[in-house]
């Protein structure tokens, strides 16, 4: 494995851990205890909050901002300028008219299941949960969790079909849902989706 490959300008706190094979590029921002896995690449301008947690081959594109105390899956994908957010109830001063502190609120991160992929401006609210390889699409606002492998546009998200880890949309037939890039069969369960029993769904 190779040594992690960090721009210059970008900000990378000494006490946060870059894994090897990973790219942080020009003008990135990782802060303190912040965990990039291996394999990772953060885009230009990219923010990753204190304590976040990258899994493993992970891409966040150029100015996407991850909020403390997001934790990204494997394989997953954060879009251009997506946002993950972590305020529930986001206000920038406490009812006594005084700047809020990092005491004064708890943030509550995102979780991004392995895979899924969050399309270019998206926006997914604190606390919301995305399910693996599912798919947001570019300048969705996610307000509500998201069920594994689905298709999620529009503001607010609303579900609009399924897809595989090829990204395609699932086609429907009376055998259940199938990817039309890889032939690869799913059915539906409490979670979502899940593949066809004998399938094997692991990259």
């Amino acid at each position: 494995m190779a040594a992690p490959r960090i721009e210059a300008s970008a900000d990378v706190d000494e006490s946060a851990k870059v894994s090897d094979d990973s790219t942080v590029w020009h003008l990135a921002q990782i802060r303190e205890n912040a965990v990039i896995g291996s394999g990772c690449m953060v885009g230009r301008g990219a923010y990753i909050g204190a304590g976040v947690t990258l899994g493993m081959n992970v891409k966040v594109q150029n100015h996407a901002l991850v909020y403390e105390p997001a934790i990204v899956g494997d394989f997953a994908f954060i879009g251009p300028a997506a946002v993950l957010t972590n305020d529930r109830y986001p206000r920038s001063t406490g009812l006594d008219g005084r700047l809020k502190g990092p005491s004064d609120w708890s943030p509550d991160g995102v979780a991004v299941g392995t895979g899924a992929a969050i399309g270019a401006r998206a926006v997914v609210l604190a606390g919301v949960s995305i399910g693996v390889w599912a798919c947001v699409g570019a300048g969705a606002v996610v307000t509500c969790d998201v069920p594994d492998y689905a298709l999620m546009v529009g503001n607010p998200a609303r579900q609009v079909g399924w897809v595989g880890r090829s990204g395609r949309r699932l086609l429907s037939s009376n055998r259940g849902w199938t990817c039309p890039q890889t032939g690869q069969m799913f059915q539906e369960c409490d979670s979502g989706l899940e593949p066809v029993s004998g399938e094997v769904d692991s990259p």
